[in-house]
């Protein structure tokens, strides 16, 4: 499989304030590439986030902001790429509205979201979280809410649930954006 894992953490409730992001690229099923970046988000943090990740404000004081990591990141959102993220509707979210934030022509691209995926092909899993279905597969997740981590650990599953039920398992799970 070719596809992107991507994971964004925010500074606050809304999308528009990315503060950190990670991609894991995999190529006929290995992983080939990795990119983590703190993203300054323009904006004051909320407590509540920097105590799901544990990135403050300061962290990213001189940090690059979306407009700049954008131009790092954008090819690997192209039409007919795959780009998955577990619950991708928080991910896919959080890079529309940075892009409309921004005023930066919106990509189109191929996404699949391994909660979904894990939902269906695990259903006697406690729960779906990522966390927990890393444990439940045997997939090292060490930094939980550490973009690189999350991403690398989403890539995984979903090369494990390839493995396990085949490719075509996966297709139905594909939509476009």
């Amino acid at each position: 499989m070719n596809f992107v894992a991507i994971d964004f953490e925010t500074a606050t409730s809304k999308r528009a304030s990315a503060c950190s992001v990670a991609l894991t690229v995999v190529r006929d099923d290995q992983v080939v590439d990795e990119f983590y970046s703190l993203i300054n988000p323009e904006t004051s943090f909320n407590w509540r986030n920097v105590q799901v990740h544990g990135i403050h404000q300061r962290d990213v004081a001189k940090a690059p902001t979306f407009p700049e990591v954008w131009e790092i990141i954008k090819p690997f959102f192209r039409p007919h790429r795959l780009v998955i993220a577990h619950n991708n509707r928080f991910d896919n979210s959080v890079l529309k509205k940075s892009i409309e934030r921004y005023e930066l022509p919106v990509p189109h691209y191929q996404t699949l979201d391994t909660v979904k995926t894990s939902r269906k092909f695990y259903p006697e899993f406690p729960n779906h979280k990522l966390n927990t279905v890393s444990e439940q597969l045997g997939i090292d997740l060490q930094h939980h809410h550490n973009a690189l981590a999350d991403s690398q650990a989403c890539a995984q599953i979903l090369l494990t649930e390839a493995r396990q039920f085949g490719v075509p398992a996966l297709q139905p799970f594909i939509t476009n954006v």
